[in-house]
């Protein structure tokens, strides 16, 4: 009861903070979509024969629409506990940070749920309509219905799992600048949201291997868009949970570390 305490407290204060605006539901729709509108413009001139040889979606621009659209649903996701993480930091340089840490609530929690709250009020305009926009054009090939599920908590899970890492990590420093140059841009360069990771670079290929949103596409393409079963994910599925639970335990790696310096440096609130 404690931690679905934590979780609907997290979550209520998210939706204060973030929401109540209709200019606020209206940049999460238009931000993404303006990304996915670049994303589509710029890869389409070039998609050649010869790159339809290697990569079937680049020969008809639907299925590549559902490429890119799927990759900005992912990168959504992700970059949501990005920002999460900037407006964390925000709470470590008021104080509230340090009073949340003077409550009895467990820590790795409380940064789980930060994550999660800011998953669902920065995500669902956008899923909303990048599921009209797959079903409008007839892309979507599932093996069962149930396999909406599977998506869906192939992105939720290891996206709350990269938050809580990323928030943890703000123990150290309430400068959280360094979050959005690290991981945006090289995140959807390196996970396969724009182009298939087997046309980068092998180095490129495994540091993609690395991120938890390269196996997270893996599991939505091949879900919504080949008509791929759980046997056939299951190895992916598998892998992805044990990336998602190392994530969770370096959280909270990084948050027992990081309390015990505050504690002995007296700093949790200041630089």
């Amino acid at each position: 009861m404690a931690v679905l305490g934590i979780l609907r407290a997290e979550a209520l204060k998210q939706r204060r903070r973030l929401g109540g605006s209709k200019l606020v539901f209206f940049s999460m729709l238009l931000w993404p979509v303006l990304e996915l509108a670049g994303a589509f413009y710029t890869v389409r001139p070039v998609m050649t024969a010869a790159a339809a040889e290697r990569w079937p979606a680049a020969a008809d621009e639907h299925q590549l629409f559902a490429f890119l659209a799927t990759g900005a649903l992912g990168f959504t996701f992700f970059f949501a506990q990005v920002q999460s993480a900037w407006h964390f930091s925000f709470e470590r340089q008021t104080g509230t940070l340090e009073l949340l840490f003077l409550s009895p609530a467990n820590r790795l929690v409380l940064v789980i749920a930060n994550g999660a709250g800011a998953l669902v009020q920065n995500t669902w305009v956008f899923t909303c309509f990048t599921a009209a926009m797959l079903t409008a054009f007839d892309v979507v090939r599932v093996a069962h219905p149930a396999m909406f599920v599977v998506v869906f908590l192939a992105l939720l899970f290891p996206a709350v799992a990269w938050g809580a890492l990323l928030n943890s990590l703000l123990i150290f420093s309430r400068d959280s600048a360094f979050l959005f140059i690290l991981f945006s841009e090289p995140m959807s360069f390196a996970s396969g949201v724009r182009l298939p990771v087997f046309a980068l670079p092998v180095w490129v290929g495994t540091i993609a291997s690395l991120l938890p949103l390269t196996g997270s596409l893996v599991v939505v393409r091949g879900a919504l868009l080949d008509g791929d079963g759980l046997g056939e994910l299951a190895p992916h599925l598998l892998g992805l949970g044990a990336l998602s639970a190392v994530l969770v335990v370096l959280a909270a790696v990084v948050l027992r570390v990081g309390e015990h310096r505050a504690r002995r440096t007296g700093r949790l609130r200041l630089f």
